[in-house]
């Protein structure tokens, strides 16, 4: 209907009252708000005679309470000064998709270029993230969702974690990417169509995994060497995120080539962050995708040498899509040579066992290696001799629910009375990082601090081999 009117009233008040007649004290027939438009059929006693086209109603408004506009070009300039305005103005995101949307109909197809639907995304976006703040959940609020709605703007309900998150569905950003945009704008587009809060969580592995590799092919459209380097870094966070998820869902599925080169990719991505130019809203996200990426980094790390004494670790095949471990002592053979040889300790998993995590202390008294329980959760599975037996006990990031946290080995103390690792998990929102040195027998924390250096055990005995792979210290 918007593409017939000649002349339309965009409302820029909220709760605008539609009059009966051109009186306030006059029956009040609908509460307009803030980018809903009006067709203006005429002017009485300092009201507009609009028509309500959306309500199928006439009526009578203050002419203070809109703005009008002549839907030709001529109304171009004025229109696009009030869209650059509204793109960055916090809490006018429904008037500045009605300005984008006349805009839109007023401006001749070559005046039509990717600014303006980056414009129209931003503002969806901003909108959809307004949605999904504790602190929004007023009148207000849920009549602009609707005003956005009237202008065929698509947001998305996505239940996570008992409550609803608003997401838009990037349709103004696509065109962007499609159209060729700035620089900035492709950027913009990207981050908003590939944000992880916005993966619907009941989406299968198959789905996800699909999910992810479109995600990446967008992010591949950026160029960031065209970016400032503030920008440059979220793109290079977001990538490090995105190639760390499919390292672990290729992994997963038997492709171990592309999962290794994933993880080769999303460390890689993560270390051409500039630290010095992170903005003060990024050093929390770049946190988090340094977890992540140390959670599935394993991928590309090769199996190392076997040791020449103590015992063996082997995996082997159980049940579909289960792996099973069983310590070895191949100094004890079996008695029936057609019989296998009894394990130290057996434990099968659905988990994704990383094989070049495996490790050993010098007296072969531990062997550990990290076992990928979800997508961004990997603990460190410990098999310690105690006495003339053998027991495995699994360290987990923390005592919560599993989302996205890491735990590996620093190594040993000479003796091996002593275990090494690092320890980090994402908990209300902030990353929580910790070196221990744990008890060989009970493995429970003899040291715990903030920083390898204020521990001088984990400083002093913390390998070589993991100071130099490890992403806990950044």
């Amino acid at each position: 209907m918007l593409a017939t009117i000649l002349t339309l009233a965009l409302v820029v008040q909220d709760q605008t009252p539609l009059r009966a007649a051109p009186q306030d004290s006059a029956t009040r027939q609908a509460t307009l708000w803030q980018g809903e438009w009006l067709e203006v059929r005429g002017e009485r006693q300092g009201f507009l005679q609009v028509y309500d086209h959306r309500r199928e109603r006439p009526g009578y408004i203050r002419q203070q309470q809109v703005r009008v506009y002549t839907l030709d070009e001529a109304s171009v300039p004025r229109l696009q000064a009030v869209v650059e305005f509204l793109r960055d103005t916090s809490g006018a995101e429904a008037l500045g998709i009605g300005y984008t949307a006349a805009l839109l109909r007023a401006a001749n197809p070559s005046q039509v270029g990717p600014e303006l639907f980056d414009a129209m995304g931003t503002l969806a976006d901003r909108l959809a993230r307004r949605a999904s703040s504790k602190k929004s959940n007023d009148e207000t609020l849920a009549a602009h969702l609707d005003v956005a709605a009237s202008y065929g703007v698509k947001l998305l309900s996505i239940e996570q974690e008992g409550r609803t998150r608003i997401c838009y569905d990037g349709e103004a950003f696509r065109r962007v990417l499609g159209m060729g945009g700035s620089p900035e704008a492709r950027l913009r587009a990207a981050l908003a169509l590939t944000r992880p809060e916005c993966m619907d969580p009941a989406l299968s592995q198959v789905e996800r995994q699909a999910v992810d590799e479109w995600r990446s092919g967008v992010l591949e459209q950026v160029d960031s060497a065209q970016l400032p380097a503030w920008q440059a870094n979220r793109l290079h966070l977001r990538r490090a995120e995105v190639y760390a998820s499919l390292a672990y869902q290729w992994t997963r599925r038997g492709e171990a080539v592309r999962g290794a080169k994933a993880s080769e990719r999303s460390v890689e991505e993560l270390a051409r962050v500039l630290k010095s130019e992170l903005a003060d809203e990024d050093r929390s996200a770049y946190a988090v995708a340094a977890v992540r990426v140390a959670a599935s980094r394993w991928a590309s790390v090769p199996v190392p040498e076997k040791p020449g004494a103590g015992p063996r670790l082997e995996l082997t095949q159980g049940r579909p899509g289960e792996t099973c471990l069983r310590l070895m002592d191949p100094t004890k053979a079996s008695a029936n040579p057609k019989a296998p040889a009894s394990p130290l300790a057996e434990r099968c998993t659905y988990g994704l066992v990383w094989p070049g995590s495996l490790r050993q202390s010098p007296q072969g008294t531990v062997v550990t290696v990290a076992v990928q329980l979800l997508e961004g959760w990997t603990e460190l599975w410990v098999f310690h001799q105690e006495g003339d037996g053998w027991l495995l006990d699994a360290l987990s990031p923390a005592t919560t629910e599993p989302g996205v946290g890491y735990v590996e080995l620093a190594g040993f103390t000479p003796d091996g009375s002593r275990v090494l690792v690092a320890r980090e998990v994402l908990v209300e929102g902030k990353i929580q990082s910790s070196f221990q040195v744990l008890k060989r027998e009970t493995l429970m924390p003899e040291k715990t601090a903030g920083r390898p250096q204020d521990s001088g055990t984990f400083q002093r005995w913390s390998t070589a081999d993991w100071r130099s792979r490890t992403l806990a210290v950044r």
